[in-house]
C-alpha cells in the first residue's frame, strides 16, 4: 500500500503519531524510505512516532503486508476455500488508518476500572500537572497519575440502563475526553445455585453469537452505523448480550455497545490448527476427553496466543459493555487453559472467564460452558459453576434473493418464517425455561446475522431482512427474563 500525504498546517507537530486500527497480518511500515515499525498479527491496533521522518510538503508512506498461511497467527474463521462454517480470509488493511499530532508530553494513555459506586483512573503521562474534571465538576489536581471518581447519586451501569460519566483530562498542553461506567461482573451463589452477577444482583445474559461478517466489506462494514443497526436489532429482537465471536471489532463497536447497552461476552481469536474429526465430530457424539498438550503444541504459536489475548484486554480494558472473556473455543487451538485461566483471570480480574466453550473442559473457568445444537437441552450435573449455554440453536432459513454463496449451511432447515419462529419459540420457552430454575444463567443463540454460507441468522447477510417477528421474538425473551427474576428472588 503507498499513498502520498501532507501534513494539515493546524497540527502541533511536537509529535505525529500514525496509527492503524488493524493490518492483517505481517506488515513493514516505511516512511518516505526509512523503516518506521514492524507488527504481527492482524487484529491488534499499533502505532509509530514518524515525527522524525517527516519533511515540509509531501511525504511517503508505504506499506508491506504478508499474509500466509502460517496458523500460528489468530486467523479465526478465515480460510483459504471458504465454504460451510469458514469464510472469505481477508488481507491487509481492514481497519482505519489516521494521523495525530501530539504536544511533547501527551497522555499516552489511560486505565479506567469500574466499580459500583465509582471509577479508578489512572493516567500515563510524563506531564508534571494533570487535572481531570467530571461531567459538571470543577477540575481536580491528580496526583501520582491516579484519581478515584465518585458522582453523586451513582447510577449503575446495564444493559438496561446504559449509564455513562464522562470527564476530561488535561496534562500540560494535552487534553482527552473520555468516559466511565459503574459496573461490576461476577459469580455468586443465590440459594442453592451459582449465577453470574452484574453489579452484585444475579443477572441473565441472554445473546447472540455475533461474528462480524458483512456482505459489503467482509470483516469491515460499509459504515460504522452497521454496527449501530446490529445492536438495535439485537435489542428490539430483546437480547441484552452479543458474543463477539473470534473476532476484535474496531473500538468504535465497543463503544457503541456502551452507549446503547448491550453486554458483549468477546471471544480471544484462536490460532492453530482444526481437526473436523477431533475438535468437532467426536466431541459433538459425546467424547469430550481434553487432549490440551497434544494439540497446537507449537511453542511459538502458544506464546502469540497469549500475548494477543493479553493484548486484547488491554485493548478493551476501559469499555464496560465487556463482561465476559472465552479462552478457547470448541478445542481448536486450546492448549493448557487452566494456565491460561490463571493467567488471564491475574491480569484482569474485573471480568468472567469461560476458559473452554464448548467442550475439552478443564478446571479451572468460571462458567460450565456448552454448546449443544443436535439434542435436547439438559444441564446434567451441577459442578459448583453458573451453567452457559454458550452456543445452541443454529435453525436455518435461506430466503431468496438474498443469499450469499449457496447458503446451504445450518443445523436444522426451516421451511419459512413460520416454522422458524414456533420451533425458536418450543426450544425457548419448552427446553430452556424450564432449566432456568436448575441453574442455567446464560444463553448464546447461534446467530445474530447469516455470514456468507450459513443461513441460520435472525437477520440475512445483507441486513435487509429480519426473519422473525421482532415484537414476538421480544416478548418470549421476556418470559425467560421474568423466570429467572422470579427463580433468583430473595
Amino acid at each position: 500500500y503507498k499513498r502520498l500525504f501532507t501534513v494539515p498546517k493546524s497540527f502541533i507537530k511536537d509529535r505525529l503519531i500514525i496509527h492503524f486500527g488493524a493490518v492483517d497480518c505481517i506488515c513493514d511500515l516505511y516512511i518516505n524510505g526509512a523503516h518506521a515499525c514492524r507488527n504481527e498479527g492482524g487484529y491488534i491496533p499499533f502505532s509509530a512516532d514518524i515525527t522524525d521522518m517527516i519533511c515540509d510538503g509531501e511525504n511517503e508512506v508505504l506499506l508491506r503486508v504478508k499474509d500466509g498461511t502460517d496458523r500460528k497467527f489468530p486467523y479465526g474463521k478465515q480460510k483459504e476455500k471458504r465454504g460451510g462454517m469458514w469464510y472469505t480470509p481477508v488481507s491487509g488493511i481492514w481497519q482505519t488508518v489516521w494521523l495525530e499530532s501530539l504536544p511533547e508530553n501527551p497522555i499516552n494513555s489511560i486505565k479506567i476500572t469500574p466499580l459500583l459506586n465509582s471509577a479508578e483512573i489512572e493516567i500515563d503521562t510524563a506531564a508534571e500537572e494533570v487535572f481531570i474534571t467530571l461531567e459538571g465538576g470543577e477540575p481536580i489536581r491528580v496526583r501520582d497519575k491516579k484519581v478515584t471518581l465518585t458522582p453523586e447519586n451513582p447510577e449503575r451501569w446495564t444493559p438496561e440502563n446504559p449509564k455513562l460519566y464522562e470527564f476530561e483530562i488535561r496534562a500540560g498542553a494535552d487534553a482527552v475526553r473520555s468516559y466511565f461506567a459503574l459496573r461490576e461482573v461476577g459469580v455468586g451463589s443465590f440459594g442453592e445455585k451459582r449465577r453470574l452477577t452484574l453489579n452484585g444482583e444475579p443477572y441473565f445474559f441472554n445473546g447472540l453469537l455475533d461474528q462480524g461478517y458483512f456482505h459489503d466489506g467482509i470483516f469491515t462494514p460499509r459504515t460504522p452505523l452497521e454496527y449501530l443497526t446490529d445492536i438495535k436489532r439485537a435489542k428490539a429482537l430483546g437480547f441484552n448480550m452479543l458474543r463477539k465471536h473470534i473476532k476484535i471489532e474496531p473500538l468504535v463497536f465497543y463503544y457503541l455497545c456502551d452507549v446503547m447497552g448491550i453486554a458483549v461476552f468477546q471471544d480471544m481469536v484462536n490460532n492453530g490448527s482444526y481437526s473436523f474429526i477431533f475438535d468437532t465430530a467426536l466431541p459433538t457424539v459425546g467424547f469430550k476427553r481434553a487432549f490440551s498438550d497434544l494439540r497446537n503444541r507449537n511453542k511459538e504459536a502458544r506464546k502469540i496466543f497469549i500475548e494477543t489475548a493479553r493484548m486484547t484486554q488491554k485493548l478493551l480494558y476501559n469499555s464496560p459493555s465487556v463482561c465476559l472473556y472465552t479462552i478457547f473455543n470448541e478445542g481448536w487451538g486450546q492448549f493448557r487453559p487452566d494456565e491460561a485461566y490463571s493467567l488471564l483471570k491475574a491480569a484482569d480480574p474485573t471480568r468472567i472467564y469461560d476458559s473452554t466453550s464448548g467442550w475439552f473442559h478443564g478446571r479451572m473457568s468460571d462458567v460450565d460452558s456448552r454448546h449443544i445444537y443436535f439434542k435436547r437441552v439438559k444441564i446434567k450435573r451441577p459442578d459448583g459453576k453458573p451453567y452457559f449455554l454458550s452456543e445452541f440453536g443454529g435453525y436455518a432459513l435461506p430466503l431468496d434473493g438474498h443469499t450469499y454463496g449457496d447458503g446451504k449451511y445450518g443445523y436444522a432447515f426451516m421451511k419459512d418464517k413460520d416454522e422458524l419462529l414456533d420451533r425458536i419459540r418450543e426450544l425457548y420457552l419448552e427446553q430452556l425455561l424450564p432449566l432456568i430454575k436448575e441453574g442455567l444463567s446464560a444463553l448464546v443463540y447461534t446467530q445474530l446475522t447469516d455470514v456468507e454460507d450459513e443461513t441460520n441468522g435472525f437477520i440475512t447477510y445483507d441486513r435487509e431482512i429480519v426473519k422473525v417477528d421482532e415484537a414476538a421474538m421480544a416478548e418470549i425473551n421476556e418470559k425467560l427474563y421474568s423466570e429467572f427474576n422470579s427463580s433468583t428472588k430473595k
